[in-house]
């Protein structure tokens, strides 16, 4: 399965980043998508230049917006848990976007397929996305699902995700068309938190097991039937 590492740092904001819910103003330009498509659309890795900063692959979380490569648009950088998002409307989002954040954790370490994973996040904010033939037919709503399990469980721990922030895009400043999408990053943080990183190794082991399990009783029903 062919997957992504980010290897950019926006080094000059990781300060910011790292102790605020919201950071500074900064410059997007969508260069082109990465190659990956499924379902007639365009999913991880978007190629972007982030001005402070420099290179990045984002994932999108906004499946109703549209971006065109070469566009530009400012965007606030929130912490992926701060409560900031586009989507700070919805109900749950804050475990919506605990969620996403858990399942491009999974998309970029590849354990999760990149085009599963990204209509599993668009799924989460985006009633159409969930009713596209393409999630119906994937395992997005099973990776929702481990994701929805394991932000719920015991050792779940925002700390896990203080290396994601959200790019959220300000109306009016794009260059092309309606408000554009927002994107996840993946970012260093000063000091990397490995307690942090073991809880997810266990969540992932655990939450493995269990989907497994399901995945497997579900074929069991599904022969007997």
């Amino acid at each position: 399965m062919r997957h992504f590492r980010l290897t950019v740092l926006l080094s000059t904001l990781i300060l910011a980043f790292a102790g605020s819910a919201l950071a500074d103003t900064v410059n997007m330009t969508f260069n082109q998508p990465g190659g990956n498509n499924s379902g007639g659309v365009y999913t991880y890795p978007y190629e972007f230049t982030v001005s402070p900063g420099g290179s990045y692959l984002l994932i999108c979380d906004a499946f109703d917006n549209e971006v065109v490569p070469g566009e530009t648009w400012t965007a606030t950088v929130n912490s992926l848990t701060g409560g900031n998002g586009l989507f700070a409307s919805q109900a749950n989002s804050l475990n919506k976007y605990r969620e996403a954040g858990l399942i491009f954790e999974g998309i970029v370490n590849g354990s999760i397929n990149a085009n599963d994973g990204n209509w599993a996040i668009w799924g989460l904010f985006s009633a159409d996305a969930k009713t596209n033939a393409y999630y119906l037919g994937s395992q997005a709503g099973a990776i929702a699902l481990w994701a929805q399990q394991a932000v719920l469980g015991p050792l779940f721990s925002d700390s896990i995700l203080s290396n994601l922030v959200l790019f959220t895009p300000n109306a009016g400043t794009q260059s092309w068309g309606g408000l554009p999408q927002e994107y996840i990053g993946l970012i260093s943080v000063p000091e990397p938190a490995e307690t942090a990183l073991m809880l997810l190794m266990v969540i992932g082991g655990v939450m493995g097991f269990v989907f497994r399990q399901r995945l497997g009783l579900t074929l069991a029903v599904a022969q007997q039937a």
